[in-house]
């Protein structure tokens, strides 16, 4: 069965860039974003590992961990970060994942059972493995995305969902489509007016259904 939103993510032990890690304790009570790839030294994927590089200091302001994973192994790993360290001209902060057996893969559903990898693979041969997970501070997923090979992920708009979701999870509210930080949140319909009024102040019904609201300044 497929990996579920609200699903405790699985816990593991793997090697990475940056040594041995078990993930739950790796997680550290923090929101985190595991992001995997097909296979080091491939185009899109390379663009997109120094996209998120690029990000550092934004996932540290949402104190926010980051970890790829790839199915190469270490030493491919810490090759291939040079050439994306090239390419961005920004450092590799965060982790990645080695997972030559395809054990996290499988973990989170992200190829089948039965999936193996021949001799003289290529990317086509971990084509799925290629997809993106938020994972909340009580190790509950909270968001999944997945992509083909030949498009590359807009990773402003995974950061965007990070404050979607930590906004929404913190405040008890929702957000409307294209939501972005500071603009008006979504009072859940559980919510009554009486209490919405005590909560939030004032608000704009459009429907019963649907009523807008600020965010009380902190």
């Amino acid at each position: 069965m497929s990996l579920r939103i609200n699903d405790l993510v699985p816990d593991f032990e793997a090697d990475t860039s940056q040594g041995a890690i078990r993930f739950h304790e790796w997680l550290d009570g923090k929101w985190a974003i595991l992001f995997s790839h097909p296979k080091d030294f491939t185009p899109v994927c390379t663009t997109e590992f120094g996209a998120v590089a690029k990000l550092s200091d934004e996932w540290e302001k949402r104190d926010t961990k980051v970890i790829g994973i790839s199915v190469d192994g270490v030493e491919e790993h810490k090759g291939w970060i040079k050439d994306i360290e090239s390419f961005a001209s920004s450092d590799v902060g965060f982790p990645i994942i080695a997972d030559e057996d395809l054990k996290v893969a499988k973990l989170f559903d992200m190829l089948p059972a039965e999936a193996y990898l021949p001799d003289g693979r290529t990317p086509a041969d971990s084509a799925t493995v290629r997809s993106v997970f938020i994972i909340g501070p009580d190790k509950q997923l909270k968001l999944s995305m997945t992509y083909p090979m030949n498009v590359g992920r807009n990773f402003a708009e995974v950061l965007r969902a990070l404050d979607a979701l930590q906004t929404a999870n913190g405040k008890g509210v929702a957000t409307p489509a294209d939501w972005t930080v500071g603009e008006d949140v979504i009072i859940p319909p559980t919510v009554s007016d009486e209490d919405a009024k005590a909560k939030f102040g004032e608000f704009e019904t459009v429907f019963p259904y649907l009523r807008r609201t600020k965010l009380p300044q902190q």
